[in-house]
């Protein structure tokens, strides 16, 4: 593995980006304090816009929290369909770009471009890669490039909101020194409080303090704690494979025995995954249904279909699943619902199997959601019960 000697790896990570997207949607939103996320009182706060960040509104935040602190913030549910466009567009444009990239998160990503900086500049490389995906997305991006990934992470965050910064080589540990403590990755709050209790309060102290004492108060982890403070880090970038499934899931406001409810829940939910499953131009022959208990027990249980993108194959299947898993005397927790063994198709749809008038129901279907959102239209068949908004929300706390 090359060493930090010898490594340029690049991080990029779009600016607040479900409010983005939100903004790109409706324009009037810019400039105003916008929060995406669950709005009931187990909702969190998925993504929340930098006008509402100097109230102290952050990600995973409670959203009842975050009212308290900025009440005139504007609340949105949020549209995951339109979120996963935008970030396979930002995708693809690095794939077309890039020797190699990992995929971190829907919204960030790390390129390897050791040995480049021989032929021509990392830092003039990445940046014309960033005006690209802002010209051709319109959505704000950063990025941090230094000799790995930790140190490019930590260059975006200061780089942010919509900018960028190169950390020359060999100034990772003069650059973190006076950084509190916490800005290091994987260092908690509780651990941010043991260590400020000893006096470390910034990484340069992190970096200098007697190994032997740390070890007694914060364990093993210690040395590696004082590496990152040190501005090393060993991890590799891991090459980008897509997804060898797709799912959701939600977690109920209470507990609940309803099958009429959950069956219309299934129901939509299969609406859901098979939609962006024909959106990716793929098929599927794993069905998987998942129960949580009130305990925290989690059951499934999978069956195997024809390799298809219909609606209702996967329903019918889901439904038998369901019947099979479920004892319908323990209320649920948690109901969940995910394909597997994905194949590219040329057909989005089962054509030899499907009636004309199904398959055309499908596009017509696919194009309004596309349009307008994954969650804007469903069928009326085997929908027999409205979804609770309060559970509609792909953002509910699990």
């Amino acid at each position: 593995m090359p060493t930090d000697n010898e490594r340029t790896i690049l991080h990029m990570d779009l600016d607040s980006f479900f409010v983005s997207v939100e903004r790109l949607k409706n324009p009037e939103l810019v400039g105003k304090p916008v929060i995406v996320g669950g709005s009931s009182k187990r909702g969190v706060v998925a993504a929340c816009s930098y006008e509402t960040r100097k109230f102290g509104v952050h990600s995973a935040m409670p959203m009842m929290q975050a009212l308290k602190l900025c009440p005139d913030a504007i609340v949105i549910s949020g549209s995951h369909g339109e979120y996963s466009l935008c970030s396979k567009q930002v995708t693809n444009i690095i794939r077309e770009e890039a020797p190699l990239f990992e995929k971190s998160s829907i919204d960030e990503f790390y390129i390897d471009l050791s040995g480049m900086e021989k032929y021509f500049g990392c830092y003039q490389w990445a940046t014309k890669l960033r005006q690209r995906i802002m010209t051709e997305t319109n959505l704000p991006i950063s990025f941090g490039l230094s000799v790995n990934k930790m140190m490019a992470k930590i260059a975006t965050g200061e780089a942010k909101p919509n900018g960028q910064l190169m950390i020359p080589r060999g100034t990772e540990a003069e650059f973190l020194a006076p950084m509190k403590v916490g800005k290091i990755p994987f260092i908690g709050e509780k651990t941010e409080e043991t260590l400020n209790k000893l006096g470390i309060k910034t990484v340069g102290q992190l970096a200098n303090y007697n190994p032997k004492h740390l070890e007694q108060f914060i364990g093993s982890h210690a040395i590696s704690l004082q590496q990152r403070a040190r501005g090393i880090d060993n991890s590799p970038v891991t090459p980008f494979h897509e997804a060898k499934s797709v799912s959701t899931e939600r977690t109920f406001y209470e507990d609940t025995m309803d099958v009429v409810y959950l069956r219309s829940l299934l129901s939509a939910m299969v609406e859901k995954v098979a939609f962006e499953l024909r959106d990716d131009n793929k098929m599927a022959a794993c069905v998987t249904v998942k129960v949580r208990y009130p305990d925290f027990k989690t059951v499934s249980k999978q069956g195997m279909v024809e390799l298809t993108a219909s609606d209702h194959i996967f329903a019918e299947k889901a439904h038998q699943l369901f019947n099979e898993l479920w004892d319908h005397k323990t209320p649920i927790r948690l109901l969940g619902f995910r394909l597997g063994n994905l194949e590219h198709g040329q057909q989005q749809l089962d054509m030899f199997r499907d009636k004309p008038e199904q398959v055309k129901l499908y596009q017509a279907l696919d194009k309004i959601k596309s349009l307008h959102g994954n969650n804007k239209i469903a069928r009326a068949s085997g929908i027999g019960h409205k979804i609770h908004d309060k559970d509609a929300n792909p953002f509910s706390r699990e």
